[in-house]
């Protein structure tokens, strides 16, 4: 889960793994996979470096606990 900003600066806190894909128009357009969209003040690049933060902190946890679990 990514925390993005609206353009109101309203928080919102979507699945990365429900985006299809960014539209700008020319603030970002985040459409997900069930049709419904979200327009918000990060750039695609942002949303795509939270997005790689996000699962590399994922990544970093499920190591961690394997390595306790051996």
């Amino acid at each position: 889960m990514i925390m993005l900003t609206k353009l109101n600066k309203q928080h919102i806190v979507i699945n990365e793994d429900q985006v299809e894909c960014i539209d700008l128009i020319p603030e970002s357009k985040v459409i997900m996979m069930n049709g419904r969209f979200h327009v918000v003040k990060e750039s695609p690049e942002e949303i795509i470096q939270k997005t790689i933060e996000y699962k590399g902190a994922i990544k970093s946890t499920f190591q961690i606990n394997k390595q306790a679990e051996a």
